[in-house]
């Protein structure tokens, strides 16, 4: 019975991102889609303000970041898909929360990539619940003690460009929009929790360190 269960939610979980099949399945050394996410009514977060490819392949000279004026320094970028209904999001989640608390004063910046909306009107239902149902993602987090940064794709736009069919789904890239670490669900297994801590902690540092002298006058 848990096996056939098992396989339901799978299921669910490929059909419900059917429309994602366009994508291509990106790797470790693509360069990250980028993106432009609502983070309340009428102001939009753009990943071109903290990341951005090297050269211009049209001019041949560098790029610089969308706000080069005011933030000239690349940043590493953490981003993660999830949903309110995704009960794997769940133990990423609090994981996350702490690297974040644990870095937020460096240069790298955290994004939860919320998918709620984009998928309210999915029939059926998902671990016991209707979609139409599940809480929305801004007061299910704040309750939760979530202070991580939530862009809203209500169009489902960014998950499409990261074919993120399974969830969570966490990027990470380096200050020139590369994808140097990806991550896909959340396994049921005694010790995971302090690995992906290890693995993301690891990797934070590393990009840290291969970061661009900072441009910011003192």
């Amino acid at each position: 019975m848990k096996m056939i269960l098992k396989l339901s939610i799978i299921f669910a979980s490929i059909s419900l991102f059917a429309q994602a099949d366009e994508s291509v399945e990106l790797k470790v050394g693509d360069e990250a889609p980028t993106w432009a996410l609502m983070y309340a009514p009428g102001k939009f977060e753009f990943l071109r303000n903290w990341s951005e490819v090297k050269i211009d392949q049209k001019t041949g000279k560098e790029k610089k970041l969308r706000l080069n004026v005011s933030q000239p320094d690349r940043h590493a970028v953490v981003m993660s898909f999830f949903a309110t209904w995704c009960k794997p999001c769940m133990k990423e989640l609090p994981i996350l929360e702490e690297v974040y608390k644990k870095y937020k004063d460096e240069r790298v910046k955290f994004f939860l990539i919320d998918i709620t909306e984009a998928t309210r009107n999915n029939p059926g239902t998902v671990y016991g619940m209707s979609y139409k149902d599940v809480p929305k993602a801004g007061p299910f987090l704040k309750e939760k003690g979530v202070t991580m940064q939530i862009l809203y794709d209500n169009r489902g736009t960014a998950m499409k460009r990261y074919n993120a069919q399974t969830l969570p789904r966490l990027f990470m890239t380096d200050g020139f929009r590369e994808i140097t670490f990806m991550k896909r669900g959340f396994p049921d297994e005694e010790g995971a929790e302090e690995k992906f801590n290890k693995d993301i902690s690891a990797e934070i540092d590393r990009l840290l360190g291969e970061l661009p002298e900072s441009k910011m006058k003192n």
